[in-house]
């Protein structure tokens, strides 16, 4: 009773506005109070504030971060968008393919979604509305390519996902690399088939000469050389997930030195920056395990394991039911949040009916990917509409076929784990 009154306070005090992490954290003492008083309560946050936050793994979140501040400066989005453009020539839907293109090799080497789309917003937007794209179309589209960058490794909700299950992160992000470039390869096609169908929405791109193709080669290099230098070294096994994220950062400020674009000040800010989303995450951390040490205490965690294995349903239908959950939480919660908040109390759920823990975690990340584009919330779909200047229901009415997609996708690699796991069953240990 105690567990479910304190729920009931974190949702009351999340649908009054509270930050997350706050909600947690108040709602956590609350109930660490009913369960034993004040000295309960003192030793705990006296404890946590440290445990919480001393994990090793967890700088490799502010090097990722660090790292995509770097990328950036480099303004690397811009030249990959050009390269690819020239590329892909007269296809159908040239330059929405470019657009997808672009964030998937974007997303490869920065690891977030919100940058990925805002910059995809200031680059390959516009070149596709000058080509007589639709705002509806283009910005969608922008949208859901930017939220490759939540999957694809360096992902940063992965990472998060990799410390509060205690699974292997470096697995983790490698196991993101096959569903990345799956969803990648079907939007690609999508645009296709769009622009074969209506074709005055979405043109075909003009074509270009193998010189100039040639020529935009050297641009793909620097992105190369940091994504090896992240996912490459994990694979092989030369280095730690800590490890291959500050490779990743030494990599990407040297790329924006060499391309004479970095400075004192923007170095300046983006250790601001990186410190400030990292302390944010920091502080979610803390606010979850307080109230996970509640829930612990109170046993409602394995309470509820044991009432679902005694169900007389199929596990899938009970997978199912947890990631309609996710998609649910995915619309109004932040992913951090929500992988922090549900994965200590529905992860012994999902192991106890024999799911492997890697395949789940890519499942619901991809779950807090369509979070992003499905409305009220749909970050990705807000600072797509701030670029544009423009309604975002005018963006979120392009995003149905690629949500349908995304969701077809999602059962596909939950009826097939071997998809995922594949890949990282054969990493060097």
């Amino acid at each position: 009773m105690i567990a479910i009154l304190g729920s009931l306070l974190l949702v009351l005090l999340l649908a009054a506005g509270m930050p997350v992490a706050l909600a947690m954290a108040v709602s956590g003492v609350a109930g660490l109070y009913a369960v034993g008083g004040l000295d309960l309560v003192m030793g705990m946050v006296r404890s946590s504030t440290l445990s919480s936050v001393s994990s090793y793994e967890l700088i490799t979140i502010p090097m990722f971060i660090l790292m995509a501040e770097f990328i950036i400066i480099a303004r690397i989005a811009d030249e990959l968008f050009d390269a690819t453009a020239v590329w892909v020539g007269r296809t159908p839907g040239g330059l929405g393919v470019a657009t997808v293109l672009a964030g998937a090799m974007f997303g490869a080497i920065s690891g977030s979604s919100t940058a990925s789309a805002a910059t995809l917003s200031s680059t390959s937007l516009p070149a596709m509305m000058r080509q007589g794209y639709s705002l509806r179309t283009a910005g969608a589209l922008v949208a859901i390519t930017g939220t490759l960058a939540i999957l694809v490794p360096p992902s940063i909700a992965l990472v998060i996902y990799g410390i509060v299950a205690d699974v292997s992160i470096g697995k983790l992000l490698i196991a993101g690399v096959i569903p990345g470039l799956l969803v990648a390869g079907v939007l690609c096609m999508i645009v296709v088939g769009m622009s074969l169908y209506r074709p005055d929405r979405m043109p075909p791109g003009r074509p270009r000469r193998w010189g100039e193709k040639i020529a935009v080669l050297k641009v793909t290099l620097p992105m190369l050389i940091l994504f090896g230098a992240v996912t490459g070294v994990l694979y092989a096994g030369i280095a730690t997930p800590t490890e291959a994220a500050a490779v990743g950062a030494l990599a990407a400020m040297i790329l924006a030195s060499v391309q004479r674009r970095l400075t004192l000040r923007g170095v300046a800010q983006a250790l601001v920056n990186a410190a400030r989303i990292s302390c944010m995450i920091a502080f979610i951390i803390l606010g979850a395990h307080i109230f996970g040490y509640f829930f612990t205490l109170t046993q409602a965690t394995n309470t509820v394991v044991a009432w679902v294995g005694g169900l007389d349903i199929h596990p899938y239908v009970v997978m199912l039911v947890i990631l309609i959950i996710y998609l649910i939480l995915g619309c109004f919660l932040d992913q951090v949040a929500i992988l922090i908040l549900t994965v200590p109390v529905i992860l012994p759920i999902v192991t106890g009916l024999g799911f492997d823990p890697i395949w789940f975690g890519v499942l619901v990340v991809m779950a807090a990917e369509i979070g992003m584009i499905t409305p009220p919330m749909g970050l990705n779909v807000f600072v797509v509409a701030r670029y544009t200047g423009r309604s975002v229901h005018e963006i979120f009415a392009g995003i149905m076929p690629f949500f349908c997609i995304l969701l077809t996708l999602i059962v596909i690699l939950g009826l097939v784990p071997e998809i995922i796991l594949w890949l990282p069953g054969r990493m060097s240990n």
